[in-house]
């Protein structure tokens, strides 16, 4: 980052090795097949080739598939792509960002994500697409999942899972379909996990803890309240 008026691209660890990945896949696909049509004899060898490389490949292609920047952090705010679209949050409308954590037994434990704690949802549901909301809503099972075994309740989940399908009041805006759903699942996820989005770990281009901090001071820097801003 050279300055802090300068737009800072994130480039994911999940985009690295994609075109090994294909490449490296493509070759075992084809060696493998090659096997097992000409030397039927080399059968046990030429299916793990085949294997391995369908696997390779369609890893490779999923990693190519994902856009080469997976967030922009500009002086308005936070730029989040995704394969399925893309959505933009204010600095000045994030409450607190951290890495969400659980209690399990004795042990403390760290959720391969980075949390964000909006102030109001509505710009959000406003300006992200059904396409988005969609893929999240889709991702984000597993964290709704350990939302409900927080309460130690199974049940819970499904009383979650219901209420996502009802029309959502949000100061005096009614959402619903998809950005209803999707912005139950935000208000479930931060009534029991403490926050409203969540940025999956390889989306990042460094450590959690490490990216927590670059979002704070892009947060201090370019918030109204920063100091020296007027």
């Amino acid at each position: 980052m050279k300055c802090e008026s300068d737009i800072f691209a994130v480039r994911p660890f999940s985009k690295r090795n994609g075109l090994t990945l294909s490449v490296g896949g493509g070759v075992s696909l084809l060696l493998g097949l090659s096997l097992l049509l000409v030397y039927p004899g080399l059968f046990a060898a030429g299916l793990l080739l085949f294997s391995l490389g369908a696997v390779g490949l369609l890893l490779g292609l999923a990693k190519l598939y994902e856009p080469e920047t997976s967030m922009e952090l500009t002086p308005s705010g936070l730029n989040y792509y995704h394969r399925r679209g893309s959505v933009f949050v204010a600095w000045d409308n994030i409450h607190r960002v951290d890495v969400p954590r659980l209690t399990q037994g004795m042990e403390l434990i760290e959720l391969p994500y980075v949390g964000i704690k909006l102030k109001r949802l509505n710009p959000v549901l406003d300006n992200i697409s059904p396409r988005l909301a969609t893929g999240l809503l889709t991702e984000q099972r597993p964290l709704l999942m350990t939302a409900a075994t927080q309460d130690e309740d199974l049940q819970s989940l499904e009383h979650y899972l219901g209420a996502e399908f009802t029309p959502l009041l949000v100061e005096g805006d009614r959402y619903r379909g998809v950005l209803a759903m999707f912005g139950h699942r935000c208000q479930t996820l931060n009534a029991h996990l403490g926050y409203h989005l969540y940025i999956p770990k390889d989306s990042l281009d460094r450590d959690s803890a490490e990216f927590v901090r670059l979002l704070r001071q892009r947060i201090a820097a370019f918030s109204p309240a920063a100091p020296g801003k007027p």
